[in-house]
């Protein structure tokens, strides 16, 4: 598939971003971690909740730890993750799969390692932020890529998303407005071995045509509407999932290839700058 698997390792100081969608599974966060734009809301569904009161806690607590986690620590957190999205609903096996493979404390700040794997969003650099498990499973379910599918990112955060996209297609072009994010994901993704993901530091609401058609297009930042722009760079039979509504509250929605869009559950995503998102 033009990659190898990453290696599982703790450690680097990564900061990232990503959506905010609204309904992460349990694993509340600290306080500061419920104020930002992603913290959970019970738009999402049932699962979310009945996980939340039946865990009720941080996940700092999850496991007996020390002042620092190790890559045990990480790997058991990793698994209690892949129970978790199971319950709340998430079928595809090759998503969870994915999910399982890459190490998410390695896409997350320094001092938000030892929560990486709650379900809740956390920020990053340039006001963005990385979402919560819950949602980047669900999106990458409702995009169903296949492992010949020639897969674009709009906007890449912390390269978190693009790494689990990278897990399931052929390739994958991920775009970023904010070029110092750009480039440490790209970094990163490097690092872990990711070759075949390519990051470009451009306006990611517009997509990348030089590389059009998509078999998949995932947007991970809210937008008035699937731009047109998108639709063009579309292959036949292609299909789009992105968060759409206002700055406040979106709902995820599929683009199916017979241009078709339904809607599947609410979520709170950062608002995508440029020409075809809300403004500059």
């Amino acid at each position: 598939m033009g990659r190898r698997k990453p290696p599982q390792k703790a450690g680097a100081k990564r900061r990232s971003r990503g959506g905010i969608p609204t309904l992460r599974r349990a694993g509340t966060p600290p306080p500061r971690v419920a104020t930002r734009p992603g913290a959970p809301t019970p738009a999402l569904g049932a699962a979310a909740a009945d996980l939340s009161a039946r865990q009720g806690s941080s996940p700092r607590s999850r496991f007996p730890v020390s002042a620092s986690f190790g890559v045990v620590e990480y790997e058991r957190e990793r698994a209690q993750m892949v129970l978790d999205l199971r319950r709340m609903g998430i079928r595809d096996e090759r998503v969870v799969a994915a999910m399982a493979r890459v190490p998410r404390e390695r896409f997350v700040r320094g001092e938000d390692q030892d929560v990486a794997y709650g379900d809740h969003a956390l920020g990053i650099a340039e006001g963005q932020t990385i979402s919560q498990p819950f949602v980047v499973a669900r999106m990458t379910e409702l995009l169903e890529v296949g492992p010949d599918h020639h897969v674009l990112e709009v906007g890449t955060g912390s390269g978190y998303q693009a790494a689990v996209l990278a897990e399931l297609a052929r390739d994958v072009v991920s775009v970023e407005r904010h070029a110092p994010l750009a480039e440490r994901a790209r970094a990163l993704l490097a690092e872990l071995g990711y070759v075949n993901v390519r990051v470009i530091a451009a306006d990611a609401s517009a997509g990348y045509p030089p590389d059009a058609p998509y078999d998949r297009i995932l947007v991970t930042a809210a937008s008035p509407g699937i731009s047109p722009e998108l639709v063009r760079q579309l292959a036949p039979g292609g299909r789009i999932v992105a968060p759409v509504g206002d700055e406040e509250m979106q709902h995820l929605v599929v683009r199916h290839p017979d241009g078709r869009e339904t809607r599947h559950g609410a979520v709170k995503f950062v608002p995508l700058r440029g020409r075809a998102g809300f403004h500059y």
